[in-house]
């Protein structure tokens, strides 16, 4: 089956909101609950012999660490993380269209999905008001 079919049934098959944009070209959305908070989009571009999967994971906020951010590529596999000009954090993976089978896609999708959780996460610590402390190393009164 060839690699648009194998995307174009895979892609149907999902639950939520699911769309076919052009030959090639499909988007998936994962609802607020399933995303971290708020909708999770998905890009998918089957092109030049290369399926990319990308999301837009995070807006620039001024409180992120952009070198810890990026240096989670060390951790990666297949999907990785990007940063742009702006300072908006993507999550992105590509896949050769020969390497496409529904459990490779399946694969691709969550580690892209994972990693955008992971950053949303992340910010959202950020966010959270800070644990009271257990009291360190001086006894309590």
């Amino acid at each position: 089956m060839a690699a648009v079919d194998v995307i174009t049934d895979y892609i149907a098959a999902l639950p939520g909101d699911t769309r076919r944009v052009a030959h090639g070209e499909w988007g998936v959305t994962l609802d607020a609950e399933r995303a971290g908070g708020w909708p999770l989009d998905l890009g998918l571009r089957l092109a030049d012999g290369l399926l990319r999967i990308q999301a837009f994971a995070l807006p620039y906020r001024e409180d992120i660490d952009f070198g810890q951010v990026l240096h989670w590529n060390r951790q990666t596999r297949l999907a990785r993380f990007a940063c742009t000009r702006a300072g908006d954090i993507w999550v992105q993976a590509d896949l050769p269209a020969a390497a496409v089978d529904a459990e490779q896609l399946d694969r691709l999708l969550g580690l892209v999905v994972e990693g955008a959780l992971n950053v949303r996460a992340y910010a959202s610590a950020l966010d959270a008001p800070p644990e009271p402390s257990a009291g360190g190393w001086l006894p309590a009164d």
